[in-house]
């Protein structure tokens, strides 16, 4: 407690606000995206009033926009698929269906056509840096449309 006195509407909308937190080894890295203010789109529609899936899929665009700030040109986010052996995929777009499933779109290193569906209950993803894919000029960056997709709209 910090002794300050609230509102009991200025209690329920505090309650209300999601919160986040991240501790790292080093004090001087950059910041992560629990780190880091929500952008005032995600604000827009209450927290409560969004599905387990829209709110899912919000977040997760946070946190690869904030995985490809720290990329250098030579390389792109891909995502790993956590307690499976399925390998990784190269994030080219993500979704959601409410009220429930997020779904991610791209590619193996392979080149193959990709796509992962999971419901928010199992959403567990790993981000990778792998080297971009050399037929390209520039790095792919998937996080930075995906944000520019949630100011819009």
């Amino acid at each position: 407690m910090d002794g300050k006195i609230e509102t009991t509407a200025e209690a329920h909308e505090s309650d209300a606000l999601p919160r986040a937190h991240a501790v790292h080894a080093d004090p001087d890295a950059a910041p992560t995206a629990e780190q880091t203010p929500l952008p005032e789109a995600l604000s827009r529609k209450p927290f409560d009033q969004k599905s387990p899936a829209r709110w899912a899929y919000e977040r997760v665009i946070l946190y690869i926009k904030n995985f490809e700030e720290k990329l250098d040109s030579e390389h792109e986010v891909t995502m790993g698929f956590a307690g499976s052996d399925a390998g990784v995929l190269r994030i080219e777009g993500v979704g959601y269906f409410d009220p429930d499933i997020v779904t991610f779109y791209g590619s193996d290193p392979d080149g193959n056509r990709t796509q992962l569906i999971q419901h928010v209950s199992q959403l567990s993803v790993v981000l990778r840096a792998m080297p971009r894919d050399s037929s390209r000029p520039e790095p792919q960056r998937i996080g930075f449309r995906l944000a520019a997709d949630l100011e819009d709209g």
